[in-house]
């Protein structure tokens, strides 16, 4: 599968257990110890083919993927965990607030509406056929999806610390392992519908609450890491502190 601009994905070594890939359209990371891998977030349903591929890269087979971590339960971030769960029993965890979110007995996204009411803009055209194209309208959920507690978390690839940042939708979660701040949605640097690049939140119409993705900002500049692995847009180095703030000035 091609991304969005037609390039393929890109592996990049955050740390030597943290490994960036960008997708299409969205990104997610592998950690990796002696005990296997661990990925967090999951792609589109379409972007299975580039998951399985970017697993190869490092070595892995699907059937060594320990857990899926989800920082929430959108589609573009909980796609290929369906074909996970199902087909070979990966267990997937995600904040407790987050889980019902994830089985689909309940929805927090824009609305179909929303979106059509920009599609005549370029941007939006051209992001609107990939997210149809990759499995983007689907409402599949993972009836097994479990919240992560901290026992679990200490079983698993790098150890992941769980930074909840509620907003976008109600149970997203940041996860913080091996110096890199994993913020899926929280914070982000890039996107095919946003003009600019750098640290900043997605669109105020893709998220639950906004006021909330605000506060969870604040939250974030009290980490003391230098990594940011962002759900959509370039891997960013320097004091999430800075990250937030920009973000935070950006939706004043």
């Amino acid at each position: 599968m091609s991304t969005l601009w037609g390039m393929a994905p890109v592996l990049t070594a955050v740390t030597e257990h943290v490994h960036l890939v960008q997708g299409g359209a969205v990104n997610w990371l592998l950690v990796t110890d002696d005990s296997g891998v661990m990925m967090i977030d999951a792609g589109y349903p379409g972007d299975r083919d580039d998951v399985l591929a970017s697993l190869r890269q490092l070595g892995y087979q699907a059937d060594d993927v320990r857990a899926i971590l989800l920082t929430h339960a959108h589609i573009d971030h909980l796609g290929s965990a369906i074909w996970f769960a199902k087909t070979l029993g990966t267990p997937v965890y995600c904040h407790a607030d987050e889980v019902g979110h994830a089985k689909r007995e309940y929805l927090e996204q824009a609305s179909p509406l929303d979106v059509a009411m920009r599609i005549w803009r370029p941007r939006w055209a051209l992001w609107t056929a990939h997210l149809v194209r990759d499995g983007g309208l689907s409402r599949e959920g993972i009836p097994t999806a479990q919240p992560l507690t901290a026992e679990v978390a200490a079983q698993l690839p790098g150890h992941p610390m769980a930074i909840p940042t509620p907003g976008h939708t109600g149970g997203h979660c940041s996860y913080l392992v091996d110096g890199v701040l994993a913020s899926g949605d929280a914070l982000v640097t890039g996107h095919a519908l946003l003009t600019r690049s750098g640290p900043q939140l997605l669109p105020a119409m893709f998220s639950h609450d906004q006021d909330g993705c605000v506060r969870s900002l604040a939250a974030l500049a009290l980490l003391d890491t230098e990594v940011l692995a962002p759900g959509h847009g370039d891997l960013w180095r320097g004091p999430i502190r800075d990250a937030a703030n920009r973000a935070s000035a950006l939706a004043l």
